[in-house]
């Protein structure tokens, strides 16, 4: 039981039973909730043939690790990653659009970023694998499917990999409150990493210095600097509005 993951709330589990539904070990669901979103997802699921079992409250409580499960939990088999970011990049057509988080270690934010980068059509995100968060049952709930489909590459060095990715001519644009120009100034139609620190420290000083270039987001009221994931919106919409 060791080996299985948790996923819960309707879009994380109704991704993966779109997706990978043979990865799927069985279903709890809240039995006593009878209204027509539970009725259509319950329907979609014994129709895909999945073991379906009847849970109270209380039990789903205790699988999720809280009450945010929306009366829906499975235990699922980990899919595997079946390639490298080398082999991402390889077999991108046009030009690639990365998210490098540096330090994000909140794993609401991370589904946050997660589910933004997704909608914005970016290629993968990428974040060191210390002093970050992973890939868990609260960051695919709050990614409301992304984390299913977006791929998320934890790297050894950080610095390593962003210079890697400068020798594939992929432009290394970071954010900071102090940058001379706004992200709305940078040319985003080429290949580009965009790299976004943590609130409060930002990024790393040797991540910092492997940016290409610097940009910030402009803030005109009293507030210092948003949150990572609203950070990420602003920088990859505008990438995304670029290119259209």
């Amino acid at each position: 039981m060791s080996s299985h993951k948790v996923l819960y709330g309707f879009h994380a589990v109704g991704v993966r039973l779109k997706i990978a539904p043979q990865s799927i070990i069985e279903i709890h669901f809240e039995v006593t909730r009878r209204d027509a979103r539970m009725r259509q997802f319950i329907d979609k699921a014994r129709d895909s043939g999945m073991r379906m079992v009847e849970s109270d409250n209380e039990r789903l409580a205790k699988l999720a690790g809280g009450h945010g499960h929306q009366g829906v939990v499975a235990l699922v088999a980990p899919i595997p990653q079946n390639h490298s970011l080398d082999d991402l990049l390889d077999t991108i057509e046009g030009p690639p659009l990365l998210l490098v988080l540096d330090g994000v270690t909140d794993p609401h934010n991370l589904g946050a970023c997660l589910r933004v980068a997704d909608g914005a059509g970016a290629h993968a995100v990428i974040a060191p694998k210390d002093h970050a968060a992973g890939i868990n049952a609260t960051v695919a709930k709050v990614a409301s499917g992304a984390a299913e489909t977006m791929p998320y590459f934890m790297v050894t060095n950080l610095a390593r990999t962003l210079g890697e990715l400068k020798e594939r001519s992929i432009w290394i644009v970071g954010t900071s409150g102090d940058a001379p120009r706004t992200v709305y100034q940078s040319d985003l139609k080429g290949p580009t990493a965009l790299v976004l620190g943590a609130e409060g420290p930002g990024m790393r000083q040797l991540t910092r210095k492997t940016c290409d270039e610097l940009v910030s987001i402009p803030m005109q009221g009293a507030v210092e600097s948003l949150n990572v994931s609203v950070a990420s919106g602003v920088c990859l919409y505008e990438a995304l509005r670029q290119r259209t």
